[in-house]
């Protein structure tokens, strides 16, 4: 399990929390399978890409999870 720290800021969107944490090679392949349903947010399929992703969070990608932390 991956930690991602906002550093202040109130959120991150959901493509870009894939980019950043190298879940996903590029934002481009990100948003593409965001929205084939390969994301969770707290257990629940997600299919926005720019869904806002805040402190207290889990993402679940590709047998990965990422806990967003402020």
């Amino acid at each position: 399990m991956q930690q991602f720290e906002l550093e202040g800021r109130e959120f991150i969107e959901l493509h870009n929390l894939l980019k950043i944490t190298g879940l996903c090679n590029s934002g481009g392949q990100a948003k593409l399978l965001i929205g084939e349903g390969m994301a969770t947010v707290d257990g629940k399929v997600e299919t926005r890409k720019r869904c806002k992703i805040r402190t207290g969070q889990c993402v679940e990608f590709n047998g990965e999870s990422v806990t967003v932390v402020s």
